[in-house]
């Protein structure tokens, strides 16, 4: 079996697998839960403000690891790249954009820092993005990657999984029915929806790691 994250290892925290099973090429997913805040809808004509990513969990094909806690993430505060801005964004998310202008992190340190960090997280399983849904932040994230960090994206062009998307699964219910608002209280986290990327993150992270060990409503007794 896959021996999964060793959090009693000191320092050095990253998923382990045996030399045999390097060999099988038995390689789990690593899971980062993923949070954007922008000034506009699209990457390009606007910009990328914040983002946060946290270690959320691994899986084999056998056994599912669920941290014990959420301290190992990444986030960064972003200058932007253009002047297009929507003022609604901002007021969602209270970034101030004129004091990133100044100085928030250029986004080719940010991205290629945040690939190492992932890569470096991930050991030998290969990273698997996850969002709540998906679709928005993984457009930021990977426009990112590959137009900023000098080693492109970490989770190729397609390593991604839709919390949503499994929540409609399980729940047996259309996903245009399985927004957050949905989630039955044994999903939910404890985690406090801040829109704040990071913190809001680590809330996916534990919505997550619920849904994946939820046994679905079809087999609910």
């Amino acid at each position: 079996m896959l021996s999964l994250l060793d959090q009693k290892r000191g320092s050095d925290r990253r998923v382990r697998f045996s030399e045999s099973e390097e060999d099988d090429r038995h390689v789990a997913d690593v899971y980062f839960s993923a949070d954007v805040e922008t000034d506009g809808p699209i990457p390009g004509p606007f910009s990328m403000l914040s983002f946060g990513l946290v270690l959320a969990g691994s899986f084999d094909g056998t056994t599912f690891f669920r941290p014990k806690s959420y301290d190992q993430f990444f986030y960064r505060e972003l200058s932007p790249i253009s002047k297009e801005f929507e003022a609604e964004a901002l007021q969602v998310n209270g970034l101030d954009r004129e004091r990133l202008v100044l100085d928030g992190h250029s986004p080719s340190a940010a991205m290629t820092d945040a690939a190492n960090w992932v890569n470096s997280i991930a050991g030998l399983g290969r990273p698997v993005l996850i969002a709540y849904p998906l679709a928005f932040d993984w457009a930021f994230l990977y426009w990112y990657f590959v137009r900023f960090s000098t080693s492109g994206s970490p989770f190729d062009h397609s390593r991604c999984f839709d919390i949503k998307t499994a929540f409609a699964v399980k729940a047996n219910i259309p996903v245009s029915l399985a927004g957050r608002s949905r989630l039955i209280h044994d999903l939910r986290s404890d985690h406090v929806h801040t829109h704040n990327a990071l913190d809001d993150a680590i809330e996916q992270a534990q919505i997550f790691a619920n849904l994946f060990e939820w046994r679905g409503k079809c087999e609910e007794k």
